[in-house]
C-alpha cells in the first residue's frame, strides 16, 4: 500500500512539475533600474517591467547593466466568480 502511494506522489509531482515545465518562455531586454533581493526592474521602451527573482536567477547584476530575462508567466492563485 506504501508503494502504490508513493508511486501516485510521484506521478502527481512529475505531472505538476511537466505542466509548469510546458509554459511558454518570453524574454525581456533592456538596462537594469533597480535591483533588489526578489526583483530586477528593467527599462523596455516606455515601460519599466518588475521580474521576481529567487536565488538561481539573480545573479550579479547591478543597476545600468543591460540584460535579457527570460521568464515564464504562472498563475499563483485562480478564483471563479
Amino acid at each position: 500500500m506504501k508503494k502504490l502511494f508513493l508511486s501516485l506522489a510521484l506521478v502527481a509531482l512529475a505531472t505538476s512539475q511537466l505542466s509548469a515545465a510546458d509554459a511558454k518562455t518570453y524574454q525581456v531586454t533592456g538596462p537594469v533600474l533597480e535591483v533588489t533581493p526578489t526583483y530586477i526592474v528593467v527599462q523596455k521602451g516606455d515601460e519599466k517591467w518588475q521580474i521576481a527573482t529567487d536565488k538561481a536567477t539573480a545573479g550579479a547584476v547591478k543597476v545600468g547593466d543591460k540584460i535579457t530575462i527570460q521568464y515564464q508567466m504562472v498563475a499563483k492563485k485562480v478564483t471563479g466568480k
